[in-house]
């Protein structure tokens, strides 16, 4: 069964995957989400305009901190954080990668 959307956004998605392994590169970032290289740099530009993230030059390379206490935007999601976010899906991945 195959579906043409998903309840999280491809900016929850990058959240996620920067949160887990903050040295990510924007490729390997893009094929994990399914995106083009070039939409992964603006989603990135995007979360770190928005306070979410903050990228560090290392080498190289880039690393990414995740900030868990900035509020997602959305009205209906007023008080909850990206924290809660991380936190409810990251649960529910360890459950279902201990289960398989």
């Amino acid at each position: 069964m195959s579906t043409s959307w998903t309840f999280l956004t491809n900016h929850a998605h990058v959240l996620l995957l920067l949160n887990e392994d903050a040295d990510l590169r924007l490729r390997d970032l893009a094929t994990a989400v399914g995106i083009t290289e070039r939409a992964a740099q603006r989603i990135v530009s995007e979360l770190i305009e928005g306070g979410y993230l903050t990228r560090q030059r290392v080498g190289r390379r880039n690393s990414y901190t995740v900030h868990p206490g900035v509020p997602l935007r959305h009205p209906l999601e007023q008080g909850s954080t990206i924290g809660d976010l991380l936190d409810a899906v990251t649960a529910d991945l360890g459950r279902v990668r201990s289960a398989g």
